[in-house]
């Protein structure tokens, strides 16, 4: 228990004695007990699924609980299989205790709260299904105000975050997920108080275990996306030392001009990728061109300037990226034709090179390097401006300036390292950006 500060182990002793003083009038109530170790078991064997092949946890059985039973015996579903599955990380007994206090307390308001507004008449017979979902819904939100609730308020205990940061957006990112359970502990709730019985219930669960794995492997795929531009990211730091957190502050840099736009969320990740990848391309360059110190010759500049293309030929067959591809091939382009390495102009240029071209700019100019300090905020954007419509888009430009008089610009600058740089004789003359 060591490893656990002793706010968090008290603040989980007090959610614990809260769930166990929900189950004391559990002798007085009707229970069915046979529904109850029935859902109890049925809970256990899809959170051992769940839990350990997609991750995560899996609540329509628990809210069919909280729709069927007694309040006191609702909130003893989650019990066994939280006492009895395994702890992968230590103290075990404080995990056990917390999985067990946790969906107990959630469930319990979640039923009390569904009695309370008549939904276990509601629930009897298929033909009352709309008259249930009123008190279901309001069931439902319950239980994810006390889930995120306590949540919050454990994160907050063991020193996770910041108190006044506890809470923030844990409702908003569960409400809808929890709400699409809820809709599935009803319908089995239904069947289960139907004519066909348990067997009927069950039968919800097959489209809600297709579904998980659907969204499981969905997320395995993004997580392998993830990786991929890790990788490579972390092989051209290690190469080119001024790429530390640039490709990175690039990113961030497109995602805010790509969102201002009003582009989707899809395509937004795509352009965040164009920004982190942008300078991949470096793999190819010589390292001691990278950290050449002093002028470049006309041969090493033109070496240099291949980087976009070998760039856009290591990312040629990773079929995710999209359009960050040409990105990566045309981010140093100029709206006058001047840029590098097919001097395309206007229109020509790929719009999220045009972005990713801006974004790339500001971040060099407002990044500290082996042969400068970094430029203020206000004095990039002067800059950009000034260079609008000749090197760079001014609808980007409007865009980027627009997001950051809104939220700011606060990423952590380049080190300045002895070695590392991008050299003088790369830089564009007028904004200091990276060739």
């Amino acid at each position: 228990m060591d490893a656990v500060p002793a706010r968090a182990r008290g603040y989980v002793t007090a959610v614990a004695l809260s769930a166990a003083l929900c189950l004391l009038p559990l002798p007085e109530t009707h229970t069915p007990w046979w529904a109850l170790a029935l859902l109890a078991a049925l809970y256990a064997a899809c959170e051992h699924v769940v839990r350990h092949r997609f991750g995560g946890t899996f609540y329509p059985v628990l809210l069919a609980g909280a729709f069927l039973l007694p309040p006191a015996a609702a909130a003893l579903v989650p019990v066994p299989a939280a006492l009895l599955s395994p702890v992968e990380h230590r103290p075990a007994v404080v995990r056990r205790v917390w999985r067990a206090a946790q969906p107990a307390l959630a469930v319990w308001a979640a039923a009390r709260t569904h009695r309370a507004l008549g939904g276990e008449d509601a629930v009897v017979g298929g033909s009352d299904f709309p008259s249930a979902l009123l008190p279901a819904g309001a069931a439902v939100l319950a239980f994810c105000l006390v889930l995120t609730a306590l949540d919050g308020g454990l994160r907050a205990a063991a020193g996770l975050v910041p108190l006044r940061r506890a809470w923030r957006g844990l409702l908003a990112r569960s409400l809808a997920p929890v709400a699409v359970h809820g809709l599935a502990g009803l319908m089995m709730a239904v069947l289960w108080r139907s004519p066909y019985g348990p067997v009927a219930a069950l039968l919800v669960l097959l489209p809600m275990g297709v579904s998980w794995w659907v969204f499981a492997q969905y997320h395995r795929e993004r997580a392998a996306h993830q990786a991929t531009i890790r990788a490579l990211v972390q092989a051209v730091d290690i190469k080119d030392g001024y790429t530390r957190g640039h490709s990175e502050r690039v990113g961030h840099a497109s995602v805010l001009i790509a969102r201002e736009l009003g582009m989707d969320d899809d395509r937004v990740e795509v352009l965040r990728f164009a920004g982190i990848l942008h300078d991949v391309g470096k793999l190819g360059v010589p390292t001691r061109l990278l950290r050449k110190e002093g002028p470049l010759t006309p041969q090493e500049r033109r070496i240099i300037e291949l980087h976009p293309e070998y760039g856009h030929e290591m990312v040629r067959g990773i079929s995710f990226l999209g359009e960050a591809r040409a990105a990566i091939l045309h981010h140093h382009e100029r709206l006058d034709g001047s840029g590098y390495p097919y001097g395309l102009a206007g229109s020509q240029i790929p719009e999220c090179a045009r972005i990713v071209a801006v974004a790339d700019a500001f971040d060099a100019m407002t990044s500290t390097r082996c042969y400068s300090r970094a430029r203020p905020v206000e004095a990039a954007v002067a800059e950009l401006e000034r260079c609008a419509g000749a090197h760079f888009d001014p609808r980007m430009v409007g865009a980027l300036v627009r997001a950051l008089r809104r939220s700011g610009w606060h990423p952590a600058v380049t080190a300045d390292e002895p070695g590392y740089g991008t050299p003088p004789a790369e830089r564009t003359p007028s904004t200091g950006a990276p060739r």
